[in-house]
């Protein structure tokens, strides 16, 4: 309902259109009859707002409001043809848009992995259907969906990778909601709780046994994963103009990724990581197999780049079944590696630098209890320091 203001004697209407609060100040006098003749008007205009025919123009002609809501309601007008007509954009229409417009901001795996996403879920589930019309429900009902969706393995898809195929289809709706003024039906949709992240190192007895059981000419590749930490990506697209083994250093600034080599995963992960002798003695070893080869440390025999998938079912499945030991994915060699640090009382700080985090918050997050001392709750560790430095002070 609106009300009735005053402003240096004269009458101020003042109402909500289009969910904005209007304040006009008319020319009439502050009268009781005034004020019910503003009263009916009033009364009208709500009621014409009300039945979608309120012309602002109408009442007042000169308000510096009627241009604004002029240009507002032809958008609107704009907007609702082009969702009403025939050749309304459908989801996949809107894609390829959407698409195009933010692929120069990516990556090149994080493009092609948007592009699996969009042809394997969304557009057999929307590409069809006005982006306009989704309803929260539909959203749910195909969240719901991909929960029984197999993947690798059999195994359904995890939480994770259904928060990752939704947040295309997140973005689509706000942008097209944005763009064609239309209310995005993505309201109070929370991500799917994640467990954290799974910490299954080996051992360092367990370690040794894989390395010894690895074929010949991946002895090497398994101790530079054990014991540098380095993720896939990055031993795979490793170089040799990035390994100094003078300095006892290897430079990460890039990483193999589909095949593709691409910059580090973030700012953090540029890094030098530190070499023990071991790793050193490794890479002396693999420079005599593959330097000849090309760029590549780690490679095929035609200097080509390893692909990760094929490592994994042809050479490190195999490894853990002849050991006996359950089956761990690879990239446990890089949590394998935190965990020696920590367990050896090494920086948490040089840690995380050698680990490529920026910070010693995700250290402590995911490896805090390995971390020594941390978990405890018995007080001996406080009791022992106190003793130490009485003893000291003797």
């Amino acid at each position: 309902m609106g009300t009735i203001n005053t402003r240096n004697g004269k009458l101020v209407a003042d109402f909500r259109y289009q969910n904005q609060r209007c304040r006009e100040q008319t020319q009439l006098n502050d009268t009781s009859a005034n004020r019910k003749r503003l009263t009916r008007l009033l009364k009208t205009i709500e009621a014409e707002i009300l039945l979608g025919n309120f012309e602002y123009a109408k009442y007042f002609p000169n308000s510096n409001k009627v241009q604004k809501f002029a240009e507002l309601n032809q958008r609107k007008k704009t907007a609702s043809h082009h969702f009403g007509s025939a050749d309304a954009p459908t989801v996949k229409e809107f894609s390829v848009i959407w698409f195009n417009e933010k692929a120069i901001e990516w990556r090149q795996s994080h493009k092609e992995s948007i592009e699996g996403i969009l042809e394997s879920h969304i557009l057999p589930a929307f590409g069809k259907m006005k982006i306009s019309v989704i309803k929260k429900q539909d959203i749910l009902t195909f969240r719901s969906a991909l929960a029984k969706v197999q993947g690798r393995k059999g195994k359904v898809l995890s939480p994770s990778r259904i928060n990752h195929i939704m947040t295309p289809l997140r973005m689509l709706l706000a942008e097209a909601a944005d763009r064609y003024e239309f209310t995005t039906p993505w309201k109070n949709i929370k991500a799917l709780k994640v467990q954290r992240t799974e910490v299954d190192p080996f051992s360092l007895n367990e370690v040794d046994r894989l390395i010894n059981t690895a074929p010949d000419g991946f002895k090497s590749y398994y101790t530079v994963r054990f014991f540098t930490g380095l993720r896939t990506g990055e031993i795979d697209g490793l170089h040799w103009n990035k390994v100094d083994l003078d300095k006892k250093q290897i430079y990460i600034d890039q990483s193999l990724v589909r095949g593709v080599m691409t910059d580090a995963k973030t700012d953090g992960s540029n890094r030098i990581i530190q070499l023990t002798d071991r790793v050193v003695e490794a890479l002396k070893v693999q420079k005599k197999m593959t330097q000849h080869l090309g760029p590549f440390v780690f490679c095929k025999k035609d200097g080509k780049p390893f692909n990760y998938q094929t490592i994994s079912r042809v050479i490190w499945e195999p490894m853990l079944e002849r050991l006996k030991l359950k089956y761990r994915n690879p990239y446990q060699t890089r949590h394998t590696y935190a965990t020696l640090l920590l367990a050896a009382g090494e920086s948490p700080e040089w840690i995380a630098q050698q680990m490529g985090h920026s910070t010693t918050t995700m250290l402590f997050r995911v490896y805090s209890r390995y971390v020594p001392n941390l978990t405890r709750q018995d007080g001996s560790a406080f009791e022992r320091y106190i003793e130490e430095q009485g003893d000291e002070n003797a």
